[in-house]
Formats: structure tokens, C-alpha cells, sequence
């Protein structure tokens, strides 16, 4: 082992790596070694710019190829969406999830039925109680003592219509009396 082959690094300095240990690898390198990876340099630059170039032409071929055939941006959305799609729905994953989903949705429908239909029984076993009875039977003597002539039956707004008509004439026929005496 020599002392020069210690200090001299053959490796590429990592991303990060500080500009102090790439100048004291470069001033280690003899000057034949240095005059060898530029012109490498030069050949690797040249080569990344002809395939630049390449690309570049390339890719103008195509948008005309897309041109001529009616392709445009927005269709090429669509369909890169649509095959996304088709992607995430062919997935297990997504059919579980689907699956999953569905029968809580049966479930939860089924559920709102049923409770539906207990409040519907509830609302007719209250109509039904005698509490509610004693009260619309109250609600139809004071109607017919308000109203007179009017026919039984009629719903809760036409009662308190009449009641306040009837409480209403009955304050009028009481100040003509008291205007009277």
C-alpha cells in the first residue's frame, strides 16, 4: 500500500457532498487522469444533448401524428381518466370496498324502514290512547259551542280560527253593552 492510493478516491462524490471534498479528489488526480474524464465530459454532455434533441423531435412528430387525427388535450384527459378508472374499479381492493359499501347501504335502508314504520305505529297508538280522545273530544265541544252551525269535524287551524272569531265578537258584544249602560 502506497500513501498515495490512501488519499486517492476513485468514487463519484454523492448529492450533498461538499465542494471541499470534491476539489481535494480532483487535486489528487494526476493530470492525464484529469484531461481523460473531461474530455469524457464533453463526450457524456454531447450525447445528453443530441438525445435532447432527439426527444425533442419526437415528440413534435407526435403532436402532429395527434393533430392530423383529431386528438386533442382535453380527449387525451378523458381518456387517461377513463383508463384510471377502469385501473382503480379492476382493483380487489376497490370491489371489497364496493361490496362493503352495498350491504351497509342495505343495511341502513332497512333500518330507516323499520324505524319508520315504528314511528308511523307510534303516531297511531297515541292517536289512539285516551289521552288524545279525551282532548279531541274537548277540541270538538268547544268547536261546537264557538262555531254553532258548523258541521263536526274540520282540522286543528279551522278550530282555532273559530275560536278566535268567537272570542273576538264576544269582546266587541261586550264593550257595545258597556257603551250602552
Amino acid at each position: 500500500f502506497s500513501p498515495e492510493g490512501l488519499l486517492r478516491s476513485d468514487s463519484i462524490p454523492e448529492v450533498g457532498e461538499d465542494a471541499a471534498a470534491t476539489v481535494s479528489m480532483a487535486e489528487t488526480l494526476s493530470e492525464e487522469e484529469q484531461d481523460e474524464l473531461r474530455k469524457e465530459l464533453a463526450k457524456v454532455e454531447e450525447e445528453i444533448q443530441t438525445l435532447s434533441q432527439v426527444l425533442a423531435a419526437k415528440e413534435r412528430h407526435l403532436a402532429e401524428i395527434k393533430r392530423k387525427l383529431g386528438i386533442n388535450s382535453l380527449q387525451e384527459l378523458r381518456q387517461n381518466i377513463t383508463k384510471s378508472w377502469q385501473d382503480v374499479t379492476s382493483t380487489t381492493a376497490y370491489k371489497r370496498t364496493s361490496e362493503t359499501l352495498s350491504q351497509a347501504g342495505q343495511k341502513a335502508s332497512a333500518a330507516f324502514s323499520s324505524v319508520g314504520s315504528v314511528i308511523t305505529k307510534k303516531f297511531e297508538d297515541v292517536r289512539n290512547s285516551p289521552t288524545f280522545k279525551s282532548f279531541e273530544e274537548k277540541v270538538e265541544n268547544f268547536k261546537s259551542k264557538v262555531g254553532g252551525s258548523k258541521p263536526a269535524g274540520g282540522d286543528f287551524g279551522e278550530v282555532l280560527n273559530s275560536a278566535a272569531n268567537a272570542s273576538a265578537t264576544e269582546t266587541i258584544a261586550e264593550q257595545t253593552e258597556e257603551e250602552t249602560h
